[in-house]
């Protein structure tokens, strides 16, 4: 997993908790929620604001090329 922030700075997350990582990695001990709409009008969590810098999280997967 990897998170992108505003200016276009990648931040790799090694584990399962990409919030508690991403803390550790700011050297913080708050985290708020960033939410977008999908395509049905609902909101999903896509991020986190951490000290001011957004951060968008993505989920890396192997590409398998035949």
């Amino acid at each position: 997993m990897i998170a992108i922030d505003q200016y276009g700075q990648f931040h790799e997350i090694e584990g399962k908790y990409p919030r508690k990582e991403l803390m550790d990695l700011f050297g913080v001990k708050s985290a708020q929620k960033i939410y977008g709409d999908n395509k049905e009008g609902n909101a999903d969590h896509r991020g986190y604001v951490i000290s001011g810098l957004w951060l968008i999280l993505y989920k890396l997967e192997p590409v398998v090329l035949k």
